[in-house]
């Protein structure tokens, strides 16, 4: 082989801008069938994808932080130009992403990777299901290995039918063909393509059914009638944001009114002494010992603000109450283990229990209404 000419290749590594020459040769022999073909060396594989701008450690450490931390795609840029002074734009980012995608998708059923990851079980667990797509488009199957939690192959399937399914269950058995392992047992939802054809391929082998799809048909009745429940009690709870909406309007700070000035003491022909006097008198005590008045005028504000300091704690209790009751009338997460409206009517007897306790704490308690 004889150089020929040089190719450049600008990159960017974790350590900085990179520039790589690849040394093109040929061959010079007439005879060669390889003559007139230009060859690039292999070492340059290993720095990076042909005709990429990122390095290997670059492509990494992008699907690495996006499916395994689940960063988005601004910080992840934000992240390559403060940390590496890398800067590429959010659509250059996305397709690397794909890419990386693309190589793992690869990887993934490869039959050195799966060999080794199943070196030390003795048998092998297989599943089939499909992934749901978008309207229009064929369903995805995938046969997994439950032992070792790793896809083996998947194929979309234009129908359910019983030749297109078995065509991915020969497929399955020529792959643990391949493992030398023996398969233990099959899991599927219960379709009859699925029965036939792991039936046929599979004599003899153990057939389960998936445990969620069996749960989510036997409980449907049940999720039906929950689900009147809740908009039995839904119906029935009302009321709680007017009661919120009150307290809310109560807790409004009243206008200050404008202070009023003070009255001009009358001119008389009293004397200065007589006039004292009197303007002394209603401070002092009264014969029975009571307050003065301004005692009592501090007595009253000190009443007051007492008052609504109280008036202030109970509004913030019943609002309390009333968003922990929205928050339960609005539950309707989880599955038939337990329904959302059996967690409903238990959170609400909760409710109630604690306002009962809290009103019979109270001095003399309260009597029960019918």
């Amino acid at each position: 082989m004889h150089v020929c000419d040089h190719r450049y290749h600008h990159l960017w590594t974790l350590q900085g801008p990179t520039q790589g020459v690849n040394r093109l040769v040929r061959c010079p022999d007439a005879s060669c069938e390889s003559r007139g073909c230009t060859f690039s060396p292999e070492a340059a594989l290993s720095i990076s994808m042909p005709r990429g701008c990122l390095g290997w450690e670059v492509l990494c450490w992008l699907g690495h932080r996006r499916f395994a931390r689940h960063w988005s795609v601004p910080q992840l840029r934000a992240d390559l130009q403060d940390t590496h002074q890398i800067r590429l734009s959010d659509d250059a980012i996305e397709h690397s992403i794909g890419l990386y995608q693309t190589m793992l998708a690869a990887r993934q059923p490869d039959p050195r990777q799966l060999a080794e990851a199943s070196r030390d079980i003795p048998s092998l667990v297989l599943t089939i299901d499909g992934l749901q797509p978008e309207k229009g488009h064929e369903t995805l199957s995938v046969v997994r290995e439950l032992m070792r939690k790793r896809v083996g192959f998947a194929a979309p399937l234009l129908s359910s039918a019983t030749p297109e399914v078995r065509r991915l269950i020969v497929v399955a058995r020529q792959w643990a063909e391949r493992l030398d392992k023996p398969v233990r047992g099959w899991m599927s939802e219960k379709q009859d393509a699925f029965v036939k054809a792991i039936a046929s391929e599979f004599p003899g082998t153990p057939h389960r059914y998936c445990s969620n799809h069996f749960l989510r048909d036997l409980a449907q009745p049940v999720l039906e009638m929950d689900s009147r429940a809740k908009g039995k009690m839904r119906r029935k709870v009302r009321g709680v944001r007017a009661i919120a909406r009150r307290v809310l309007e109560d807790q409004r700070p009243a206008a200050a009114p404008e202070p009023t000035p003070p009255d001009e003491p009358a001119k008389t022909d009293a004397p200065p002494l007589a006039a004292a006097s009197e303007a002394a008198a209603p401070c002092a005590s009264n014969d029975r010992g009571g307050p003065t008045t301004d005692s009592a005028l501090e007595a009253t504000g000190g009443a007051t603000t007492g008052k609504a300091c109280v008036e202030d704690e109970a509004g913030e209790v019943v609002l309390g109450y009333g968003a922990a009751v929205r928050g339960i009338l609005h539950d309707s997460q989880g599955g038939p283990l337990p329904p959302p409206g059996v967690r409903m009517r238990e959170a609400l007897q909760d409710v109630r229990d604690s306002l009962e306790r809290t009103l019979q704490a109270q001095k003399g308690g309260l009597q029960r209404r019918c």
